[in-house]
């Protein structure tokens, strides 16, 4: 049984329960109204509370004018929804919609439009929607045990990958079939719903720390895509491709380890400074090589920036120095 069901049993007890105190008939519709007032985060919870109410409101006025002129016919009420679901929508308020078909139902049903009778209806909606409302503001799960655990998922598959990688540049004819990236793939995608569902729910001072986090992984993995397809390119083995694989092992012990240790990129740009003083390739096959395993490490490097660039303004990351 979700959270969202305990909340929304919560609201509709607390409606029935406060109309009752009250003494306001059909207590029953503010349960209701509760039900269709409870939603995921607090943001999105105070946007379609509003929504609805406003909706609501001008539903009562159209319904008052038309049931007054024509009586409470069947044909009337669909006379209501082509006039009345237009307006709603045009004003902004179109998540109300089925809300304040409520309402007008049940002055349909009681057949009444006097005074008291619309004060009554306002008088439920406020109690059903004031319900969701308080219950949806009182609490919401903390996510943050839920985002860590996703982050450690990414983590431990990018991990996986830059072996994958560096298993590759060491003896080429091995063939990696590329599942994690798929799996990192999907965590990143969960990993951002959570956040900004948890960013939802803060009203002061919203923290974005965790949809940073999330869209750099998105950046890294584009990135280690474009290194599979020029680790492709390498289909001979070679020292230097070797040697590439070694920096790939340590970049797939360092994505795990809890603190920056920069060996990553002491490796690379030694790496580097060696390659540059290599002989020149003689043949086409060996130019080709060269060529990947260049374009590899510059790749290499554009992923250790994303990386240094975001933990610098991130705070999340700063903290926890997970990020390489």
């Amino acid at each position: 049984m979700g959270f969202r069901v305990i909340k929304t049993a919560i609201a509709a007890l607390l409606a029935v329960v406060v109309a009752s105190t009250l003494g306001v008939p059909s207590a029953m519709s503010a349960a209701l109204l509760a039900i269709l007032g409870v939603d995921v985060t607090r943001k999105r919870s105070l946007m379609t509370i509003s929504a609805r109410f406003f909706a609501s409101l001008i539903g009562m006025i159209c319904a008052f004018v038309l049931f007054s002129v024509f009586g409470f016919q069947h044909w009337v009420f669909a006379l209501y929804i082509l006039i009345a679901f237009p307006i709603i929508t045009r004003a902004g308020f179109s998540g109300g919609i089925v809300t304040s078909s409520v309402v007008v139902v049940h002055i349909y049903n009681g057949g009444l439009l006097t005074m008291h009778a619309m004060l009554v209806e306002v008088a439920l909606l406020l109690i059903g929607l004031g319900s969701a409302a308080v219950v949806n503001l009182a609490y919401m799960p903390n996510p943050h045990a839920k985002l860590h655990a996703i982050r450690l998922e990414i983590n431990d598959l990018l991990s996986r990958m830059f072996a994958q990688i560096a298993r590759t540049l060491e003896d080429p004819s091995y063939v990696w079939d590329g599942k994690e990236v798929i799996e990192a793939g999907k965590k990143v995608e969960q990993g951002l719903v959570a956040a900004k569902r948890e960013q939802e729910n803060q009203f002061l001072h919203p923290d974005e720390s965790w949809i940073v986090y999330f869209y750099m992984r998105k950046q890294h993995l584009d990135s280690i895509q474009n290194m599979m397809q020029l680790v492709s390119q390498l289909y001979r083995k070679m020292p230097q491709a070797a040697r590439a694989g070694g920096i790939f092992e340590q970049l797939a012990e360092d994505v795990k380890t809890p603190h920056y240790t920069g060996k990553t990129e002491a490796l690379l740009v030694r790496f580097q400074e060696e390659f540059s003083k290599m002989d020149l390739p003689v043949t086409r096959e060996e130019f080709e090589v060269h060529s990947a395993i260049l374009q590899l490490c510059r790749e290499l490097e554009q992923y250790l920036k994303i990386s240094k660039r975001d933990k610098a303004r991130n705070p999340l990351l700063s903290q926890d120095n997970k990020v390489k």
